[in-house]
C-alpha cells in the first residue's frame, strides 16, 4: 500500500489529505470542488447531478440541498442520508480528478468527535461503506490532531507527547471537542467529548453585525436568508474566513480595513459587505449571545476549560494542543493559559488541516505497524532472547547469593542461635529445621523482594543492551522511535534503581512486572533447593557445625555430653556460650558459605534450574516487549 488518505468531514468545512508511503514531507491537502477546505454541503439537481462544496450552496434547479448536517448525527437519524450523499459526492470528485483510483488497494481514514462511542463510530463507518468507499477506519479527530502534532517538523515535539499528559482542544464550527490523553491513551473524563460551542456562533454574530450595517440592502438580505438557508450558510462561511483572517494578525487588521464582499444571486443580485474591526472583534469574543443563554463565547469557553480541568483525576496536562480554525485567535491561547498555567499551549501553522493530515499519517503508521509487528514477532519467535539470557544467567545467581547470604546470617541465623541459647529450641539437632523454616519466611518478605529487585535491575542492564542490538534495527526500519522497545530506557544510570518519574511512563508497569516475575522465579528456585544449599550441608549442617565448634571452644569436651546433638542442654550451660563468638564465627565463614552456595547451584540440579530460569525470564521479556510495542500503536485508536 503506497498511498494513504485522511478525510476530515466537518460540520461546516471538510478537507482531505494524501500521503505517500516513502514521502518524508507532510501530507498534501487535495483540492475538492476547487477548494482545499471545501464547504460541507451537497445539492441534488433536477438533472440528477450531485454537487458538493460552494456550488451546492447557490446552484439553481435543485431538488434537495443540505448543509451543516454532521453535528446532528447522534440526534437526528435523517442526517445519515445526508452524510452518505455528501460522502458519495466527495468520492466521485476524487475518482474524477484521478486522486483516487477505483479498485486500488488504499488506506482511507475518516475522523469523528472524541465523544462518539464505539457503536456510533461503527454506524458512521457503515455509512461510508454503503456510499461505495474502499475499506475505511474511523479515528478520533482529537487523536488524529495529536498524531499530526507528533509527526510535525514545525512543532518538533516527537514521541515525547506519548509520555506526557496532553489536552487536545478541537474548536470546530458547531462544537468544541476535548480529549485528555495520558501516555498516548485517551482517558475518559466526566466532562469531555463535544461541548455545544463552536466558531459558527461567532460567524453568525459577525454576519448579523454586517447585515445590520447594510443600510437600504438590509431588508432584502434578510429576505434572502429567510427564504434560502444555503445562501445564509454560504454567507456565514465567508464571514468565517474573514474572522480567521482578522484574528490571524489582529494587530495589523485593527489598523487597516478588513472587509469581504459577498454577492447573493437570489432572484435579483444583492451585495453584502462583511466587516471586521476592533469593535466587532470585541463583540465576537465578549458580546452576550442569546444562543449561549446570554453569556459570551469567551465566558462559556473558559467555563468549559475549568470543567475539563476539574474532571481530570490524574496529572494536569503539560501540553495543550489546539486545532481548528478558531484556535488561531490569540484570545483562545490566553484563555487556555489562564486555566492551565502549567501547560505549554501550541497549535499547528494551519490548524484547520491538522485533523486531515493526522488521519493520513495514521494510515501510514498503521501500515508501518503491520510490518513492524511482523518483524518483531519473527524476532520473538527465534531463540535469540533465550540465548542472551542463558549467557548471563550465572551472574544472576551470583548477584543473588552475594546479596542474600549476609542478611540471612544477621537476620535469620543469629536469631535462631539465640533461640537455642535461650532454650526456645531444645535440641541442637533441631536448629537446622528451624533455620530452614525461618529462611523460607525471610525470603518471602518485602524487604528481600526489594533488595533482589535492585540486583535484578542491575543484572538486566547488559542483557537489554544486547537485546537492543536486535530491536533497534527493527524500530528504525519502520520509522518507530528506537526507545519504543528500549527496556534500558526505564532503568536509571545508577544500576539498581528505577527513574524517579518512571511510574508516569507508559511501559513502567511492564518493567515492574518483569523484575518482579524474575524475583518470584528466583526465590521459588532457592526455596525449592534448601536440601542442598550450604546452610544445611552434611553431616550436620553449617548451623549445627558452627554452634558445636563454638560450644566446644568455650565449654570444652569435658562439659559436653556424649549425645550433645540430641541432648537438652541446660539453659545456664548454653548461656556460657557468648553470642558474639557465634556471630564472629559466622562472619568469618561468610565468603566460604557464598562459595559453597555457588558450587551447590552449579552442581546440584543445575540443568533443571538453568532451564527453568531462562524460560521464565525470556518469557517475561517477550511479554514486556509485546506490551511496549502495543504502546507504539496507541496513536491509531480504534
Amino acid at each position: 500500500m503506497d498511498r494513504f488518505f485522511g478525510f476530515d468531514l466537518g460540520d461546516a468545512e471538510s478537507a482531505i489529505a494524501r500521503l505517500y508511503k516513502e514521502d518524508p514531507s507532510a501530507p498534501e491537502i487535495i483540492p475538492v470542488a476547487g477548494e482545499k477546505s471545501f464547504i460541507t454541503a451537497y445539492a441534488q439537481l433536477t438533472s440528477g447531478e450531485l454537487l458538493i462544496g460552494e456550488k451546492a450552496c447557490y446552484a439553481d434547479h435543485v431538488t434537495k440541498r443540505r448543509i451543516r448536517f454532521k453535528s446532528h448525527f447522534l440526534t437526528d437519524s435523517s442526517t445519515e442520508a445526508d452524510i452518505r450523499s455528501f460522502a458519495a459526492g466527495v468520492l466521485g470528485s476524487l475518482y474524477g480528478s484521478g486522486d483516487l483510483i477505483q479498485n486500488e488497494e488504499t488506506s482511507l481514514y475518516i475522523g469523528c468527535p472524541a465523544g462518539w462511542d464505539r457503536n456510533a463510530r461503527e454506524h458512521y463507518r457503515e455509512i461510508f461503506e454503503r456510499a461505495g468507499y474502499p475499506p475505511v477506519k474511523i479515528i478520533s479527530e482529537s487523536r488524529a490532531a495529536m498524531v499530526s502534532a507528533c509527526q510535525s517538523k514545525h512543532l518538533q515535539i516527537g514521541v515525547d507527547i506519548l509520555s506526557r499528559p496532553v489536552l487536545v482542544v478541537d474548536i470546530g464550527s458547531s462544537t468544541t471537542d476535548f480529549a485528555y490523553i495520558m501516555g498516548g491513551k485517551e482517558v475518559e473524563m466526566h466532562t469531555a467529548g463535544e461541548v455545544a460551542l463552536g466558531g459558527g456562533l461567532m460567524d453568525e454574530l459577525l454576519l448579523e453585525e454586517s447585515i445590520a450595517s447594510s443600510g437600504v440592502f438590509q431588508k432584502k438580505i434578510r429576505s434572502v436568508f429567510e427564504e434560502s438557508e444555503p445562501w445564509r450558510a454560504y454567507a456565514e462561511f465567508a464571514a468565517r474566513r474573514l474572522k480567521e483572517k482578522y484574528f490571524s494578525d489582529e494587530d495589523y487588521w485593527s489598523r487597516n480595513k478588513c472587509t469581504e464582499t459577498v454577492m447573493l444571486y437570489y432572484n435579483l443580485p444583492v451585495k453584502l459587505t462583511l466587516r471586521m474591526d476592533k469593535t466587532v472583534a470585541d463583540k465576537l469574543v465578549n458580546g452576550k449571545m442569546a444562543s449561549l443563554g446570554g453569556r459570551s463565547f469567551g465566558e462559556v469557553f473558559r467555563t468549559s476549560l475549568k470543567d475539563v480541568r476539574d474532571s481530570i483525576t490524574g496529572r494536569q496536562p503539560e501540553l495543550l494542543f489546539l486545532t481548528g480554525g478558531v484556535s488561531k485567535m490569540p484570545q483562545v491561547r490566553q484563555w487556555c493559559s489562564e486555566v492551565f498555567p502549567e501547560a505549554v499551549v501550541i497549535s499547528a501553522a494551519d490548524p484547520e488541516f491538522s485533523v486531515a493530515r493526522g488521519l493520513a499519517y495514521c494510515g501510514r503508521i498503521d501500515e508501518d505497524m503491520k510490518e513492524f509487528k511482523a518483524d518483531l514477532d519473527q524476532f520473538l519467535n527465534s531463540s535469540t532472547i533465550e540465548e542472551i539470557v542463558g549467557k548471563h544467567i550465572t551472574r544472576l545467581y551470583k548477584d543473588a547469593v552475594d546479596r542474600l547470604v549476609d542478611p540471612i546470617i544477621s537476620k535469620v541465623a543469629l536469631p535462631v542461635f539465640e533461640q537455642w541459647r535461650s532454650g526456645e529450641i531444645r535440641r541442637l539437632s533441631d536448629t537446622d529445621v528451624v533455620l530452614q523454616e525461618e529462611i523460607g519466611r525471610f525470603l518471602g518478605e518485602d524487604e528481600i523482594r526489594e533488595m533482589l529487585a535492585g540486583s535484578i535491575a542491575s543484572w538486566l542492564r547488559p542483557v537489554v543492551e544486547e537485546l537492543e542490538e536486535f530491536t533497534v534495527p527493527i524500530c528504525i526500519a519502520h520509522r518507530v522511535p528506537y526507545t519504543a522497545l528500549s527496556l534500558k530506557s526505564y532503568l536509571s544510570v545508577s544500576d539498581i534503581s528505577i527513574k524517579m518519574d518512571a511510574k508516569e511512563m507508559f511501559a513502567i508497569s511492564e518493567m515492574t512486572l518483569l523484575i518482579d516475575s524474575i524475583v518470584t522465579a528466583l526465590l521459588a528456585i532457592l526455596m525449592s533447593t534448601f536440601s542442598f544449599i550450604p546452610f544445611f550441608a552434611d553431616p550436620s549442617g553449617i548451623m549445627i557445625g558452627i554452634i558445636t565448634s563454638v560450644v566446644l571452644l568455650f565449654l570444652g569436651k569435658d562439659k559436653m555430653e556424649e549425645k550433645m546433638l540430641t541432648a537438652d542442654i541446660p539453659k545456664a550451660v548454653r548461656r556460657l556460650v557468648p553470642k558474639s563468638a557465634f556471630s564472629s564465627r559466622m562472619d568469618n565463614l561468610s565468603s566460604s558459605v557464598k562459595e559453597a552456595f555457588y558450587e551447590s547451584l552449579e552442581q546440584e540440579k543445575n540443568d533443571e534450574i538453568r532451564k527453568r530460569m531462562v524460560e521464565e525470564i525470556s518469557s517475561q521479556i517477550q511479554h514486556t516487549l509485546v506490551k511496549m510495542s502495543e504502546v507504539v500503536e496507541i496513536p491509531l485508536g480504534s
